[in-house]
């Protein structure tokens, strides 16, 4: 077995567990021995001391059942009228299989808003982490009631990398309807090789990705791929595997090898940190030359005015700002702006003694401080 995953699954503590619609559903609505299956997988893991975290897919698919649909509707009040009945139905199913195992649940649902909102993510973390310390089981999904596109997540696969982002959690365990990543679709090719483990989400990896769709749902594989390059840049590893496979979950815990595992970063992240790198929409971009990256990445310093060539998008003070390496165009992180887009435009170029002759005033030297800065870049994995 790959040392890092023995490693990982030995020393986890805290683990968010995610569940597709592929594993969840049936043709005529939710999949109970799945979910009753799993419902008793956490439940023995949980006996064991470990905290679980759930994120679910399902509502639409119970809905649709208790409602008496043919189909998933196409308009959007429909379709979050379904989820509203069906979230009901899909969390009643669980608290009576966790009830069985003298385990209670609580149903959290949230919109990217709660979490890009700096008190509402703490709020949040603070609520779950007392839910686990009265070894409650979260169970977690998008409010699909009153989502609309400004505030969505995408897909619970996102959902849950920002989950296990927010608790700062020790593994994400993707529970899907194939075994993990492979190199074609195994449903139509039978060549198609399992990947087992992924040191680097390079752009073959998002390419095997992109050619197998998901069955069911919103998330294929790609976006599980995007997930893992979330928790696996801030040194969290991911796990892809076969949700409706006998005790997946115990036998990934008792050191089986199963799926696709994605090796963390060798640092991880501080909590604040990836709310800005991963949380956060950016609202624009700034280019910077060789120079100020190699003072970014290698000497662990701010961003200053001088570094940078280019500003793409109009920002206010305190947004989220992506910054890019000129060069080649490369992602090197995220960070919080002391400056608008408009004049960091008049400064840039500039030494920092001179910011002050050319906007009148000088708050800051930095126009991202250190501290205000996630580098989400590539370097080395663990």
């Amino acid at each position: 077995m790959n040392d890092k995953r023995k490693v990982c699954f030995e020393c986890a503590k805290r683990i968010v567990v995610k569940v597709g619609s592929g594993v969840l559903t049936e043709d005529n609505g939710l999949n109970l021995k799945a979910l009753r299956s799993i419902s008793r997988q956490i439940c023995q893991l949980a006996d064991r001391g470990l905290e679980i975290i759930l994120v679910s897919s399902g509502a639409m698919a119970s809905g649709i059942k208790k409602i008496g649909l043919s189909k998933r509707p196409d308009e959007i009040p429909k379709r979050q009228a379904v989820a509203a009945v069906g979230q009901a139905g899909l969390i009643m199913e669980y608290e009576k299989s966790f009830a069985r195992y003298n385990k209670k649940v609580a149903q959290i649902l949230l919109t990217s808003d709660d979490l890009v909102n700096r008190k509402r993510y703490l709020n949040a973390r603070n609520t779950l982490c007392t839910l686990l310390s009265w070894q409650v089981i979260p169970i977690i999904n998008e409010n699909d009631t009153v989502v609309v596109e400004e505030i969505k997540f995408g897909d619970n696969d996102n959902l849950s990398a920002m989950i296990t982002l927010l608790m700062d959690a020790d593994i994400l365990i993707n529970l899907t309807d194939i075994d993990g990543l492979y190199t074609k679709d195994p449903r139509k090719d039978q060549n198609a090789e399992l990947i087992s483990v992924v040191t680097t989400i390079k752009k073959d990896i998002e390419k095997y990705a992109s050619d197998i769709p998901g069955a069911l749902g919103t998330g294929g594989m790609l976006s599980k791929i995007i997930a893992a390059k979330k928790v696996t840049a801030a040194g969290i590893p991911m796990l892809i595997a076969a949700g409706e496979k006998h005790d997946i979950l115990i036998k990934l815990f008792a050191g089986k090898e199963h799926g696709t595992f994605f090796i963390p970063k060798k640092e991880k992240l501080a909590n604040r940190k990836c709310w800005i790198a991963f949380t956060l929409k950016p609202k624009g971009t700034i280019m910077i030359d060789d120079g100020a990256a190699a003072a970014i990445l290698k000497s662990g310093k701010s961003l200053l005015p001088s570094g940078i060539v280019r500003v793409d998008g109009e920002f206010s003070v305190g947004a989220a700002v992506e910054f890019r390496r000129k060069s080649n165009d490369e992602i090197l992180g995220t960070g919080l702006v002391n400056y608008c887009a408009s004049d960091i435009r008049k400064i840039m170029g500039l030494k920092s003694g001179k910011i002050k002759k050319y906007l009148g005033h000088k708050s800051y030297d930095e126009v991202i401080h250190r501290n205000n800065l996630a580098i989400t870049c590539d370097l080395k994995p663990a």
